[in-house]
């Protein structure tokens, strides 16, 4: 296929943006960039597809979201309000995640696909957490994400809140999983090792994961959200929650720790050293009122950031607005989080580390030999857009509602706004039957003091 009539935005290391030029498509990777006439010239049989004067670029790609999530929306939490973090883990997610079948897990990721696909969010990386429905819950979301034709890295989090048995289901669905994507099981979905956090982790289980994951495998955690992380972690082993997780081995050039909003400058030094991945998830962290992470301080130290969701809605513009605000309102200066910094962490880190799973062909940008994962936007400035200030146009002009095409591998999610491989409505009609047990379960849940 070939794409024709779009203003091309490269996303490369020195950023492009061209006119004139179509994309060759095969075999669900860029092929070919040229001359518009050219490429027609040489393959007059091929299919086109015409972008119609829209911007054609990377598809966005989300570092850190639960698509467990997804049957919270609206709902209502009995008694007062929780009125700090580990009372929200306590009050809502907890026991929410212990409401979900495996028929849950399924429509909860057909409603976060769909929303990805609709907003050109073509890479997730999903954390997740169903204690009563842990064996075979990442094949349940490894089959909804191939049937979309998204990508994912998927993992489960392992947690010792639920007791020893459901500690060891969770590792034991890590590993198969593990296995069978290793095994090319699965086309456009990878694994990592999913950890819940220090605050719910015992040493002796962070050993056994540790001791048990496969050789290069790494882990994705929460760190350091709240300080009550840091403050169990102190309780637990006289450590801070980054000096713990490297004492036992789970840091690393493959292992991602989501939020990082209280380490100090030491923990920062270690993740650096390390190299591992941290994710910024403003809007999570607003909502959860946690603080807000040193993203500034944590890229001048050589950590490498990235962006995610944290299970809000896949609008990945929408966290770039967050992150670009809360700086400034927190350090009430309104010269923090310059938006190219932003796109350092939300376009070239998020590419980075999703390459560390994808890792056959570059992703997050256009240029011949990377995977053809791209979007269409039908924005229209009214003032220049070029390579240097596009992502000020990003933070204060685009918006998902101008996301017209989805693609994928080569293949078309979302044409002229109409979902192709996922049937959106019949997906909301089904998720509104279920979402009422599963709420049920849920408030028998927290009532019954099971959180």
């Amino acid at each position: 296929m070939i794409i024709l009539n779009g203003k091309l935005i490269t996303w490369q290391a020195e950023n492009l943006l061209l006119e004139q030029m179509a994309i060759r498509l095969v075999d669900g990777r860029i092929a070919e960039i040229a001359p518009q006439a050219e490429l027609i010239a040489r393959y007059p049989q091929e299919e086109t597809l015409d972008a119609g004067g829209q911007y054609v670029m990377p598809g966005n790609i989300c570092a850190h979201t639960h698509f467990y999530g997804a049957f919270a929306r609206g709902m209502a939490i009995p008694g007062a309000a929780p009125k700090d973090f580990p009372e929200i883990l306590q009050k809502l997610w907890w026991p929410l995640d212990r409401s979900l079948t495996l028929e849950d897990v399924r429509l909860s990721t057909q409603v976060m696909l769909a929303d990805a696909i609709r907003h050109g969010t073509t890479t997730l990386i999903d954390h997740h957490a169903s204690p009563n429905a842990i064996e075979g819950s990442l094949d349940v979301i490894a089959e909804e994400v191939e049937k979309a034709g998204l990508r994912a890295v998927l993992c489960y989090e392992v947690t010792d809140r639920d007791g020893a048995e459901k500690t060891q289901a969770g590792i034991d669905e890590n590993l198969r999983f593990l296995k069978a994507c290793a095994g090319g099981k699965w086309p456009l979905v990878r694994a990592t090792f999913g950890l819940h956090a220090s605050l719910t982790l015992s040493d002796e289980t962070l050993e056994r994961c540790r001791s048990l994951a496969p050789a290069g495998v790494g882990f994705h955690i929460h760190a350091a959200e709240s300080d009550a992380d840091e403050y169990d972690s102190l309780a637990k082993s006289g450590l801070r929650v980054v000096d713990r997780l490297q004492r036992h081995g789970i840091l690393g050039k493959n292992t991602i720790l989501a939020h990082c909003v209280h380490v100090d400058a030491r923990e920062m030094q270690i993740l650096a050293e390390s190299g591992s991945w941290v994710t910024h998830q403003p809007r999570s962290n607003m909502n959860n009122a946690v603080g807000v992470a040193p993203v500034e301080s944590l890229l001048r130290m050589g950590v490498p950031v990235c962006l995610g969701t944290d299970g809000f809605s896949s609008t990945m513009w929408e966290e770039w607005k967050f992150a670009y605000l809360v700086q400034k309102v927190w350090h009430r200066d309104p010269r923090r989080m310059p938006a190219n910094l932003i796109a350092e962490m939300a376009i070239h880190n998020n590419a980075a580390l999703a390459g560390r799973f994808f890792d056959e062909a570059p992703l997050g940008v256009l240029k011949e030999g990377a995977f053809a994962d791209l979007i269409f936007v039908d924005y229209h400035p009214h003032t220049p857009l070029t390579a240097d200030n596009l992502p000020w146009h990003i933070v204060f002009g685009f918006h998902e509602s101008m996301i017209t095409t989805t693609i994928v591998n080569g293949k078309i999610l979302m044409k002229d706004r109409r979902l192709l491989t996922i049937d959106e409505a019949a997906v909301a009609t089904r998720a509104r039957d279920f979402a009422p047990r599963a709420w049920q379960r849920y408030q028998a849940n927290v009532l019954g003091g099971e959180e």
